[in-house]
């Protein structure tokens, strides 16, 4: 089936995804120099979960959810405490220590080497040549970026416990991906975003319940308020589902590739609204970990050279979400 063009078009789809994700991380970084970052990821997944309860309502498939495997409800909600709870409390705490810049290229790059590492290590994947020297480049090219966030002119003790971070919730997101196809099997995208989502914006409520209290709302500037809203509805609830929209047309494989547009989107938010930037060190190992993990990805091959048709929606590619994974939180 040809795809669809114009404002259908899967690929507009994901670039807009993309753009969305990637601007994530500067617009997270401002509301958390404002509030606790308990709070800001309160903020954001809070209302992401009301938009998506409201999107459900007027959207959701009644007949494919009394379809829907008993209790595949609660796995959805049980996935969404790692990849909405852990993820993003980790995601969010190293915000407060470190620069978006180092998180726009962390997790999005590392999240689908870490998967791949876990894939081959358990022998689910065959390793080819290109796939091992894709994470062998992408382990190192990790490696660099951590002794420039603790040893370079513009490192420092406080950003190098926020890569670490950054790296935790990569792993969060990798697990995450993996038991997606498992405990979500036969549930509707839209539906299982919403569970998971849900279930993650209380776990993060409790954590942040203290903290609350504390702010002082009143005098919160009103950019934070709109940061807070394009997290909570860009980010997180338009560009997951037109993520999965896109995903179901063109496949897992060429859609992964389009991740590798976010540390750039980043790169320029930081960069523009931020005035961040990168020690030489770190970019020297931002480049050798972006290459690693294209190479890994794409195991030498473009995807859209390839003859045969994309996977189905319900298979799982290698290295990123398959339609019947969770949608990216990330940002």
């Amino acid at each position: 089936m040809p795809a669809k063009k114009g404002a259908h078009s899967p690929y507009l789809m994901l670039s807009v995804t993309m753009v969305l994700w990637g601007s994530a991380f500067a617009s997270s970084k401002s509301v958390v120099a404002y509030v606790p970052h308990s709070v800001a990821a309160l903020l954001r997944f809070g209302g992401a979960a009301l938009a998506l309860l409201v999107a459900l309502y007027f959207l959701g498939d009644r007949r494919a959810a009394a379809r829907a495997p008993r209790g595949a409800g609660r796995r959805a909600a049980l996935a969404g405490v790692l990849g909405v709870f852990a993820y993003n409390s980790a995601f969010f705490w190293g915000l407060s220590l470190a620069p978006s810049l180092d998180a726009g290229i962390l997790i999005p790059v590392m999240s689908p080497v870490l998967t791949s590492l876990f894939l081959l290590a358990t022998k689910r994947e065959r390793a080819s040549w290109a796939r091992l020297a894709g994470l062998a480049l992408g382990l190192t090219g990790a490696a660099i970026f951590f002794l420039g966030a603790g040893g370079s002119a513009q490192g420092s003790p406080a950003r190098l416990a926020g890569d670490a971070l950054f790296l935790l919730s990569a792993g969060c997101w990798a697990a995450y991906t993996l038991a997606g196809p498992r405990v979500l099997a036969g549930v509707d995208p839209l539906r299982a975003t919403t569970y998971a989502t849900c279930a993650g914006a209380v776990l993060l409520g409790l954590v942040a319940a203290p903290a609350v209290p504390d702010v002082h709302w009143a005098e919160l500037p009103p950019g934070v308020w709109l940061n807070a809203l394009f997290l909570a509805l860009g980010a997180a609830a338009i560009a997951n589902l037109l993520y999965y929209r896109g995903v179901g047309a063109v496949g897992p494989a060429r859609a992964s590739l389009m991740m590798f547009t976010v540390p750039v989107v980043n790169t320029l938010c930081g960069t523009l609204f931020l005035d961040e930037s990168f020690g030489p060190v770190q970019a020297a190992g931002a480049t050798v970990l972006l290459c690693g993990a294209v190479l890994a990805a794409t195991q030498g091959r473009l995807p859209w050279r390839r003859t045969a048709a994309p996977a189905p929606l319900a298979s799982a590619s290698s290295d990123q979400s398959a339609a019947t994974r969770l949608p990216r939180s990330s940002g």
